[in-house]
């Protein structure tokens, strides 16, 4: 059994894709993998993410679409541009504090 690992990123953070051209707002973190086998064997094997660390799910947005995504944490950066993410969903689920990331809307929902 895989063992879980601290997160090193939290709700509320914006972040970028380490390899791929996209950023969002964490809204739910899994301790470890927790998606289906077919989701993660469809990923090349070259880059191929180990299953036995936290995942993170993201309001993300690329420069021509937004979407929910599946990342690992060994690919995602600290994203310290100070632009806001402009997700549709992002003012259901968060408010934005002080420091430029968000808060949840709703803190009793984490």
């Amino acid at each position: 059994m895989a063992k879980a690992r601290i997160a090193r990123f939290q709700i509320g953070q914006i972040v970028r894709h380490r390899i791929f051209p996209f950023r969002g707002v964490i809204f739910d973190i899994d301790p470890v993998f927790n998606n289906t086998e077919e989701w993660w064997l469809s990923i090349p094997e070259n880059v191929r993410p180990h299953k036995d660390q936290p995942f993170y799910h993201l309001l993300a947005e690329s420069a021509d679409s937004e979407y929910v995504a599946y990342v690992s944490e060994q690919n995602l950066l600290p994203d310290d541009t100070s632009e806001p993410i402009r997700h549709s969903q992002v003012t259901e689920i968060f408010v934005k504090d002080k420091s430029g990331g968000y808060r949840p809307r709703n803190p009793s929902l984490n």
